[in-house]
């Protein structure tokens, strides 16, 4: 019997996914004992079975279940002049499965790296997404935005735009199903939208308050 995504490519051409994390040795207090592929129709969800060394010395064997999206990357536009930010509006299913009024998110403009340099990736974000050519990067930091269950560590950046900037149509590819409408706000606004809820995605906070506290915004 063969299985697609082990034996078989999948629908993407990938083999051989349920050996992720088999090799691992850079904790002796945790062995890995199996990797199960669940699914792969998109990414890729696996349980893990592994034994546990605990603080005592004693250990327990342990399932948990990853879900692979690969690594992302993210953008926060920024216009010192004005004061201002570029970001977008789209519609985020889980958000309106679990209480988003309606679904519709504002966010900084991001998406996966897709095997592209993290900087490359972003800077074909902000085209696609709000039309903007990204001169001169500043890398913020990397996080693991969800590390109880998502594999992803998100590479956040920030870059100043002006108008002439916005050289492209933006709104995201149609054929990939995006429907992104770019929003342009002043940046103390911005900040209110985070205390009011309108801005409720967690690595847009992330970069509204690191340019408060560090970034261009910050109070010299």
């Amino acid at each position: 019997m063969t299985t697609p995504g082990i034996d078989v490519p999948d629908a993407r051409g990938r083999t051989g996914l349920n050996r992720t994390g088999r090799d691992l040795t850079g904790n002796p207090d945790v062995v890995i004992r199996d990797v199960e592929l669940l699914a792969t129709a998109w990414h890729v969800l696996r349980r893990t079975t592994y034994d546990y060394r605990h603080a005592d010395g004693g250990w327990s064997r342990e399932q948990r279940e990853t879900y692979d999206r690969g690594d992302g990357a993210v953008i926060l536009l920024y216009e010192p002049e004005r004061r201002t930010v570029l970001l977008t509006r789209q519609f985020r299913y889980p958000a309106y499965v679990n209480g988003h009024p309606d679904g519709m998110l504002v966010e900084a403009a991001a998406g996966l790296l897709d095997d592209d340099d993290p900087a490359d990736a972003i800077r074909r974000e902000a085209a696609e997404e709000l039309g903007v050519t990204v001169g001169a990067l500043e890398e913020v930091f990397k996080v693991w935005m969800s590390p109880g269950s998502v594999t992803e560590r998100l590479h956040f950046y920030a870059a100043p735009y002006t108008t002439a900037d916005r050289t492209g149509a933006g709104g995201g590819v149609a054929a990939e199903g995006e429907d992104i409408e770019a929003v342009e706000l002043p940046f103390d606004d911005a900040l209110k939208w985070i205390t009011d809820g309108r801005i409720a995605d967690a690595k847009t906070i992330m970069l509204l308050q690191w340019a408060a506290l560090h970034g261009p915004y910050a109070t010299k």
